[in-house]
């Protein structure tokens, strides 16, 4: 189903020749047939955008979890908050970083951990996923179970990462963004280079 965008991408005019020079880097790294249009409309609010934007990649793909764990949150998060945009493309990196397809399919579910596509890490980290989305919150036992695999630094960074995918779902829905359509040529190399680190 076609949606109208709320606020539609800017133009160049719009964002500036910056923020426009960032989205065209964008679209040649991420592989899509015009520059993402999450970044093009982000950057209609010129001062919030590249602030955004060093966060956002403060968390991914530059945060201190193996980008295997952060493409599994990334993608449970999308699924929580029925964001096209950021599934389709997370189901394109989420296999760069290592996820297998099953287990890209499996997140989709009511109950990945019990698809036995996912180690008790993985489990973790989806329940963690799941526990953010719908109590705000990490439980006790969860939090428990998580400190025996995670240092304090990938903890602060699992609580952030999926507070900001959810902020960004909420902004995309909001929005209706239109999802991004993507070459034929598959995810390119500077992607796989970044997401197996």
């Amino acid at each position: 189903m076609t949606q109208t965008p709320r606020i539609a991408p800017g133009t160049r005019a719009d964002i500036g020749p910056i923020n426009a020079a960032i989205a065209s880097f964008l679209q040649l790294a991420g592989g899509t047939r015009q520059p993402p249009h999450l970044f093009t409309t982000l950057a209609r609010h010129r001062r919030l955008f590249r602030p955004w934007l060093r966060f956002a990649g403060a968390l991914m793909p530059g945060g201190k979890l193996p980008r295997v764990d952060s493409e599994l949150v990334i993608l449970r998060v999308a699924h929580n908050c029925h964001s096209e945009y950021e599934s389709r493309h997370h189901e394109r990196l989420g296999p760069a970083a290592g996820l297998t397809e099953a287990q890209v399919e499996a997140i989709r579910g009511d109950d990945p951990a019990a698809s036995g596509e996912f180690t008790g890490r993985a489990q973790l980290l989806l329940g963690a996923a799941d526990e953010l989305h719908d109590a705000r919150e990490i439980s006790d036992e969860l939090w428990a179970q998580l400190s025996e695999h995670f240092n304090e630094v990938e903890l602060i960074e699992l609580c952030m990462l999926v507070g900001h995918y959810e902020m960004l779902a909420m902004t995309l829905n909001s929005l209706r963004v239109v999802p991004d359509t993507f070459g034929s040529r598959g995810v390119p190399k500077i992607v796989r280079l970044v997401s197996r680190r």
